[in-house]
């Protein structure tokens, strides 16, 4: 672990700029093989990276999930799977989102497995697949009560014998998301199982069989074991964070990601003088500042302004005034031997200190998820393995390796 007062100086040949992001790689291998412990070898588990793997780096995160357990990986964009492919992950990919007609060549060509809803749209995916003389796996969405896309329990029957019908193509799944199943009241989320499990025994019927069915997502997956299936799709507990504090936390996770900037500058603010835009601060005695290069434009959210903190020689230190685009004051007068380029730590631990994304998204009002996919491409993402830095992905896409095993 880095000390609090130690300096950031990764093994590689390059630095990390003002801010960065370390990804312990250790951490998504352990949370990835303690959910393949705990769903056991009847379900496959398909790894969720869209949104760039959480803030994570999608191709990273897809490399250890397989070596630890990972079967498949689902995105929400086509172009999430093209990246993964171009990465030379080829595991099967399944796009969780709607997927527009002038984006089925691209899907085709990839061999990414898409939902249907559509059947225009599963006519054009056909009449391309047998043009290119593929097969297209397909995944059929049911709404059982989410309210986003997908079609009504008793529409799916219909729509299924005529995609059995179509030439090229190859009925994978069927899916669908749970609403609520990250509070403890279970109710609704029952209620959603059993109109999904109301549309297999419609299926079943009509001697229609479902390769892989899957309904969990994470908070299904630690709480509702009968929902396992064939298959879960997992994403927020593969970079060890739990869905909500409502969820089974039995299962050891380990947080992957600490978001890292440095002291820029020290000044002693006299009294009365204000604090960034705005001067929302103006303290009535001599305050001892440190400017920090991280700002709103790399993740810190603007609405943390005067409430937020971050971890200095492992005490917190309170953000003072308005966050800008790049860089944010916080006030460190009770921080003993504060220096310029010390470590600060923006989300993650620091000596006995922790400042968790739970802890941000709850000042936010917000939720884990928002917070880590905020983190934007121009912070670093600094990857570590036993302890060392062994990657860094920078703004330009490049991802230099050193010590990565064969994926």
């Amino acid at each position: 672990m880095i000390e609090p007062s130690q300096r950031f100086e990764p093994d590689l040949p390059f630095t990390a700029k003002p801010n960065w992001a370390e990804v312990d790689l250790d951490a998504i291998a352990w949370n990835t093989r303690q959910i393949k412990d705990w769903i056991g070898d009847d379900s496959e588990l398909m790894v969720v990276v869209k949104g760039d793997g959480y803030g994570h780096g999608g191709v990273m995160v897809a490399r250890i999930a397989l070596q630890n357990g990972a079967t498949r990986f689902a995105t929400a964009r086509v172009d999430e799977g093209v990246e993964l492919r171009n990465a030379g992950i080829a595991a099967p990919i399944f796009v969780l989102g709607y997927v527009p007609e002038d984006e089925i060549e691209t899907v085709v060509h990839w061999g990414i497995d898409m939902p249907l809803m559509h059947w225009d749209i599963a006519c054009a995916l056909s009449d391309l697949s047998v043009k290119k003389g593929v097969t297209t796996r397909v995944h059929v969405k049911v709404e059982t009560g989410m309210g986003r896309f997908g079609l009504f329990p008793d529409e799916v029957v219909g729509f299924v014998e005529q995609v059995l019908t179509l030439p090229g193509l190859r009925l994978e799944g069927l899916y669908t998301q749970f609403a609520t199943a990250d509070e403890t009241d279970k109710s609704y989320a029952y209620e959603q199982f059993a109109r999904y499990k109301w549309v297999l025994q419609a299926l079943a019927e009509k001697d229609i069989t479902v390769p892989t069915r899957h309904v969990a997502n994470s908070p299904t997956t630690l709480d509702l074991p009968e929902a396992h299936l064939d298959m879960v799709r997992c994403g927020t507990v593969i970079y060890g964070l739990y869905p909500s504090r409502e969820v089974d936390h039995s299962i050891p996770l380990r947080p992957a990601l600490t978001l890292k900037s440095r002291v820029a500058r020290l000044r002693t603010l006299p009294p009365g003088w204000g604090i960034s835009y705005g001067r929302t601060v103006i303290p009535d005695k001599p305050t001892r500042a440190a400017l920090v290069p991280i700002g709103f434009g790399d993740g810190l959210r603007r609405a943390l302004s005067n409430v937020g903190h971050v971890l200095i020689r492992g005490k917190r230190a309170p953000v003072l005034g308005r966050i800008c685009m790049d860089q944010c004051i916080v006030d460190v007068g009770k921080i003993p031997d504060v220096q310029r380029d010390d470590e600060v730590v923006v989300i993650g631990r620091q000596g006995e200190e922790e400042i968790s994304a739970d802890d941000m998204a709850e000042a936010l009002s917000s939720i884990h998820y928002e917070v880590l996919t905020s983190i934007t491409n121009r912070v670093p993402r600094v990857y570590t393995q036993g302890g060392k830095a062994v990657a860094m992905r920078t703004q330009s896409g490049l991802i230099t390796e050193t010590e990565l095993g064969p994926v």
